[in-house]
């Protein structure tokens, strides 16, 4: 039968992720606006922004946190484009944001010396086969697959290159070993559900120490320089940043922080995310149609769930699209590469008992399709 009971909040997207719950416009401080990004207020709020994520992700001292444009793949490409051709180059790819680092990686910088280690949507490659004499590019949370890495054991603590982390839709969802990573990048539009356009960029002291002691062969866009003079630009991650931001968009990161200090911090953050993934584990173990398309348990990611189902891809579609006209499920399609299916967010910021109301809603639509 169909059922009665909705989500109150149906945004499930992968990203721009839903807001927090009790989000509202109004509750935003909005004393920066109309404000010089550079002026005394404007500059405070940017480096708050650097300092209360420092603060809440427990990054190691002399970890640096800067806010740069283009959002994370702004951020992605522009340490590779600072950090890359120094050393041989390891590429980890299993979904459609690693290949486009990959991409990148061979035919817009074209380094020659570059190993691949790729795997299909589902899986993992083998990650003990990177090499840590060679900087190691590779995403956290594969956003398009629903695959996370499930440690860092395969990372050497005696590594010569840089590790450089796309973590944007793992960072304030799952622990990450900071130790282990030089440089991370993610986005205020995933995890915390904010406004787009702006990427975070952290930094080791090892990847500062590549930064002002190797220099690229090719031209650097303006947009991409961290440095000045052999010396890392210490302003951006002071909040200075490189363009102008948006300091509407800063006042809604801002918010989000606080909120995440509100339901305890980091760990309460990880907590609420992998409780909301239970919910989908327990509808996917009752049922024979439905699939984790992660192929190992223990890397299923518990934001962007990926899922396949019993079903031809245009029954998917017409499934995706009855959840939408019935306004319980916005978004949830797979990504455009990736296989058919569903993919529904179970970041911190998406209530239980919302995907609790959801579940029922799946059964009755997978039914529907099928007759």
């Amino acid at each position: 039968m169909k059922p009665t009971l909705k989500p109150t909040n149906p945004n499930f997207s992968s990203g721009p992720c839903s807001k927090r719950p009790g989000y509202s416009v109004d509750g935003l401080d909005i004393s920066t606006l109309g404000r010089s990004h550079r002026s005394s207020v404007g500059k405070k709020a940017l480096a708050r922004a650097c300092a209360d994520t420092a603060e809440i992700l427990g990054l190691p001292e002399g970890y640096r946190v800067g806010v740069v444009p283009a959002s994370d793949t702004g951020a992605v490409e522009m340490i590779m484009w600072s950090v890359l051709g120094a050393r041989p180059v390891d590429v980890c790819a299993w979904e459609s944001f690693g290949s486009g680092w990959l991409t990148d990686v061979t035919k817009q910088l074209k380094l020659d010396k570059v190993t691949t280690h790729v795997a299909d949507y589902g899986l993992l490659p083998d990650l003990t086969q990177t090499n840590p004499d060679h900087d190691i590019v590779f995403t956290w949370n594969g956003t398009t697959s629903g695959v996370k890495v499930a440690d860092a054991d395969w990372i050497s603590d005696d590594r010569a290159g840089l590790t450089i982390c796309d973590a944007t839709s793992a960072v304030f969802a799952m622990e990450l070993p900071w130790e282990k990573l030089d440089v991370v990048t993610y986005s205020w539009q995933k995890v915390l559900g904010g406004e787009g356009a702006h990427g975070m960029l952290i930094l080791s002291p090892r990847a500062v120490e590549r930064l002002e002691n190797y220099t690229p062969a090719w031209p650097m866009p303006k947009i991409f320089r961290l440095t000045k003079a052999g010396k890392l630009i210490e302003g951006i991650f002071r909040g200075e940043t490189i363009n102008t931001p948006s300091m509407l968009c800063v006042a809604d990161y801002l918010d989000g922080l606080d909120w995440i200090r509100s339901i305890g911090g980091l760990k309460g953050a990880i907590a609420k995310s992998e409780n909301n993934l239970s919910v989908i584990q327990t509808f996917v173990n009752d049922r024979k149609w439905i699939h984790f398309l992660a192929q190992a348990p223990d890397q299923i990611s518990n934001t962007s769930v990926c899922l396949t189902l019993d079903l031809k891809p245009d029954q998917v579609k017409q499934m995706v699209k009855l959840l939408d006209t019935e306004a319980v499920a916005f978004d949830i399609g797979a990504y455009r590469d990736a296989p058919a299916g569903l993919r529904i967010w179970c970041g911190a910021t998406v209530e239980r008992s919302d995907l609790e109301a959801l579940m029922p809603w799946l059964d009755w639509a997978y039914e529907y399709v099928s007759l």
